[in-house]
């Protein structure tokens, strides 16, 4: 799966909300000062051959939607990012986040909730 350009990924997040709609739909979600129609119809078509979206024919008009949900593609980006930029070390990826964002105490407690959580299950499964 290809990784998608700031443009392209603003797009889908659009019609991942949205599920289906004509590129006037999309352009009316977009934040000001909104792109040309020609621009955004261009983006959807190069989407649409990179696999991320499909169509609907009415006539002349489109009616899009995505092929690839949200959370596959969330998963692929993320695993390229795990292993593009921290050797595919989750701790590295936890401790950078925790680092750089300046977590706070709540938060890191979140976490550690979560972990807690998923190691209870894995010895429950074990």
């Amino acid at each position: 799966m290809k990784e998608l350009t700031k443009a392209e990924e603003q797009i889908m997040q659009i019609l991942w909300d949205i599920e289906k709609g004509f590129v006037k739909d999309i352009i009316a979600k977009m934040p000001d000062p909104k792109p040309a129609y020609t621009t955004v119809s261009t983006i959807v078509r190069i989407l649409e051959d990179k696999g991320f979206v499909g169509h609907k024919a009415y006539g002349k008009t489109h009616e899009y939607f995505p092929e690839i949900d949200k959370s596959t593609y969330t998963k692929h980006l993320m695993k390229s990012v795990l292993s593009n930029y921290f050797g595919n070390s989750v701790k590295q990826l936890v401790s950078f986040f925790s680092n750089e964002k300046g977590l706070t105490a709540s938060e890191l407690e979140e976490l550690k909730k979560i972990i807690d959580k998923e190691m209870k299950d894995r010895g429950e499964k074990e």
